[in-house]
């Protein structure tokens, strides 16, 4: 700011608020940088994705495979090939349970375990979360 004319800066996006100004200029002190805490809507997911793994495996003996990043979730590698996985399908580890679309990336999610397919928790082309159960297995 010394080096140029700018007297006071601010700048405000979603969740962050940062404001400067220079001494002198009648404004703020010097340097203002105000965080927000994130909203709330982050945090819930990992919660809910806790809760409903320890209940299902204790129910009947089942695993949720979580997202394991945030992008758009799809379950064949385009529209008119058949899905990855379908319900009643025995799978093992290393296989490629669907694809998460990140930064125009498809990224190919493969299981961390063998066994079979119960239930799929999500629709085709839907946006997911880190740690939003995908798939519920029965454990090989």
């Amino acid at each position: 700011m010394q080096k140029s004319d700018l007297t006071e800066l601010e700048i405000e996006l979603k969740d962050l608020k940062l404001r400067m100004a220079r001494p002198g200029s009648g404004a703020a002190p010097a340097r203002e940088v105000v965080l927000h805490s994130p909203p709330m809507t982050s945090a819930p997911p990992a919660v809910q994705a806790e809760t409903p793994k320890a209940s299902a495996q204790e129910d009947d003996n089942s695993k949720l495979f979580t997202s394991p990043m945030v992008g758009t979730f799809y379950r064949r590698p385009s529209p008119e090939d058949p899905e990855f996985v379908k319900v009643g399908q025995k799978v093992k580890k290393g296989d490629t349970l669907c694809i998460i679309e990140a930064m125009k990336v498809m990224n190919e999610i493969q299981s961390d375990f063998s066994g079979e397919i119960i239930e799929t928790l999500i629709e085709d082309g839907v946006s997911v979360e880190f740690g939003q159960p995908l798939f519920k297995f029965r454990p090989a």
